[in-house]
């Protein structure tokens, strides 16, 4: 901004003194028109081709003039115009964060709705471990919000996994898809009981196993749904797991295994719902 006003100002005195320049040439045609012979012809070999060079060189400085004041007026427009789109860049990415936090609360809302024996409270995500998936978490409630160790914890459609540990204000959660988790599941159309367990290579498929499921009369097919069993020791009974993927028949011919597809997405978990009692509160009641 500064180098434009100042190659203006420069402009300007070069634009005088050649106005001063062209008075004096002026002048001195005035002189000549009304003198013949020599000094006639040296005037019009000398002082008049000068008087159209200045012309020439005015009319480009001016114009130069012009057109720099010109370009500045552009750059102030672009500035502005390029401040209100960041403005406008700003509030949209505002407004899509807004959407999709209204959408999952609403999913949210939707489970708590699914499962209304049992009082539940809503938590966000504040920290996890280093890899790509929520295996376990760290949540923004804890002793003070009447949180405990083995409480439930859902979120998507069905089960996250539970409590493990738990401070004041907040709490860590072991997912059912974690190396060290076993939960004791059923199909819900036929009741067999099976033990979900976690695999986090399973999970780059997108999916997890299950195991132990009695090979009898009864036919599972491919989609059909896995809860917790009501024989958990810490799982209340009847939470979606997942959904039948895969099934075969053991080596032993006594069982059947297979892998199922959570019915969490455990990439991207950002809220959560805690049931507020625990399986052996529940079951003391």
């Amino acid at each position: 901004m500064k180098k434009n006003n100042q190659t203006t100002f420069s402009s300007k005195y070069v634009l005088l003194i050649l106005a001063v320049i062209c008075v004096l040439f002026m002048g001195l045609s005035l002189i000549t028109d009304g003198v013949h012979g020599p000094l006639r012809a040296v005037a019009n070999y000398t002082i008049v081709p000068m008087q159209k060079g200045i012309n020439t060189i005015g009319l480009w400085m001016s114009d130069l003039t012009k057109n720099l004041e010109t370009l500045q007026e552009l750059q102030e427009k672009n500035e502005a115009l390029q401040a209100e789109v960041d403005e406008l860049t700003i509030k949209n990415n505002l407004l899509q964060q807004e959407k999709h936090e209204l959408d999952r609360l609403r999913e949210l809302y939707k489970l708590d709705q699914q499962y209304t024996e049992y009082e539940k409270i809503g938590a966000k995500v504040t920290a996890s471990n280093s890899g790509n998936w929520f295996n376990s978490f760290v949540i923004d409630k804890g002793t003070n919000d009447g949180l405990a160790v083995d409480m439930n914890v859902m979120a998507g459609t069905g089960l996250v996994g539970i409590i493990t540990d738990v401070g004041p204000n907040w709490a860590r959660v072991t997912s059912i898809i974690d190396d060290t988790s076993n939960v004791s599941a059923l199909i819900l159309s036929t009741s067999d009981k099976c033990i979900v367990n976690g695999d986090l290579t399973l999970m780059q498929d997108g999916k997890i196993r299950f195991e132990q499921l009695l090979n009898n009369e009864n036919v599972i097919e491919v989609g059909e749904q896995i809860v917790t069993s009501h024989i958990s020791s810490k799982y209340l009974p009847g939470i979606l797991i997942g959904y039948v993927s895969e099934i075969t028949v053991d080596a032993n011919n006594l069982t059947r295994s297979g892998y199922i597809i959570p019915a969490v997405d455990f990439q991207h978990l950002q809220e959560v719902l805690v049931i507020t009692s625990t399986k052996a509160e529940l079951l003391e009641e």
